[in-house]
């Protein structure tokens, strides 16, 4: 009997190894293979991955980490539309916040929404099963035209030296994500050499440029002008800081990588805010609390949002037609105060106002004046800041 029960056990066996071995090959798929690639945006308008190869037709998780402290996303386009897309995202107008300023074109093919400091996000695709050179880019207002890489798919990148798909500032540079592991391997960059200080590009102003800048918090832009007028604005302290002409920056470190260099201003300052805070609500002792809400562009000039113990104030700076100043629009649409903007007697400028009244220095304007007035700020001739 317990002979029968051993020979019926080894039976079963038998047959279950049969219908295992007949299983076709294809029955116990192999989970599909994931290339991970990381990429930081980093202080100086800059991803810190410039390149980075994939096969075709292969799975790709790329994650994104705002490292900077101003805002930054990440469009893929098809090959050789990055600058169509850069200037469709210009374009979106007031619609451009709300579509993390991703056009809505068939040249995109994946993204990345806005990021702000410090946020991680990552997007997962299947990458094209032609080959060819895919471009990344940042389209947030003013950055695009530097901050960009390349997507090799199913090609050798090309010697660093000669590649015109990544910024000409990091062609002197190892930096490149290896093609190919699965499995989630990681895929980072090294970089080996420093590029030669050089300015990566030519623009025509108005423009503008995230870098650190004497005189100013971390958090500092700075807006080169028609008629050789360049000013800094400080998002940190939500004001203008100083304004100069004749030139813009000499920004090579930053070129080189460096990204907590400062920028070096070309020309003379003729303006220099001394005041505790120029903007005041209802008295003009009052110093208001904070907060930058970002800016858009209107016809490329940076239009910055801001608030003041909570009422949003916009501020657009544009030159003077002669060149010799600045004429500085404020809008504060849901203002029901007083609002009184100072000056200091040393500042370098001289003003005159749109509406309101001059007491000793000091603009005072009704809280409907407030809504909408402009300042305009010339130059003293002479005075050294």
């Amino acid at each position: 009997m317990l002979l029968f029960r051993v020979l019926k056990y080894y039976q079963w066996i038998y047959v279950w190894l049969v219908l295992l071995l007949a299983l076709p090959v294809h029955a116990h798929p192999v989970a599909d293979s994931v290339t991970t690639v990381h990429i930081k945006a980093i202080a100086g308008l800059q991803y810190n991955v410039v390149r980075f190869q994939v096969k075709p037709n292969a799975r790709v998780k790329l994650i994104l980490t705002n490292t900077d402290d101003m805002s930054h996303n990440l469009v893929i386009t098809r090959p050789g539309a990055r600058d169509a897309v850069v200037n469709a995202a210009l374009k979106l107008g007031e619609q451009g916040l709300k579509l993390n300023f991703i056009p809505p074109s068939p040249q995109v093919l994946w993204s990345i929404p806005v990021l702000e400091p410090d946020e991680t996000k990552s997007i997962t695709f299947t990458t094209p099963k032609t080959t060819g050179v895919y471009p990344y880019v940042c389209t947030y207002p003013g950055h695009g035209v530097i901050m960009y890489g390349a997507m090799y798919v199913g090609e050798v990148a090309l010697p660093l030296a000669n590649d015109l798909n990544i910024p000409p500032a990091r062609r002197t540079e190892n930096i490149i994500a290896a093609r190919g592991a699965a499995n989630g391997n990681r895929h980072t960059a090294h970089p080996a050499t420093t590029a030669k200080p050089a300015h990566p590009y030519e623009l025509q102003a108005p423009f503008l440029y995230r870098v650190f800048m004497p005189d100013a918090s971390p958090a500092a832009i700075a807006v080169s002008l028609p008629q050789e007028l360049s000013y800094c604005w400080d998002a940190g302290t939500c004001r203008l800081r100083y304004a100069w002409q004749g030139g813009f920056l000499d920004n090579s470190d930053s070129w080189k990588g460096k990204g907590d260099s400062y920028g070096i201003i070309i020309g003379q300052v003729f303006y220099r805010d001394k005041t505790p805070y120029p903007l005041r609500l209802n008295q003009p002792e009052n110093i208001p609390s904070v907060a930058f809400k970002g800016y858009q562009l209107r016809e490329r000039y940076p239009e910055f949002k801001y608030n003041l113990n909570g009422i949003t104030v916009y501020e657009l700076i544009k030159p003077k037609a002669d060149g010799a100043g600045l004429i500085r629009t404020f809008r504060i649409p849901d203002n029901s105060q007083k609002v009184w903007f100072v000056t200091d007697s040393v500042d370098g400028v001289q003003y005159e106002a749109t509406a309101g009244k001059w007491i000793g220095g000091k603009l005072k304007l009704t809280a409907r004046q407030a809504r909408h007035f402009s300042i305009t700020m010339t130059r003293k001739e002479g005075v050294k800041l």
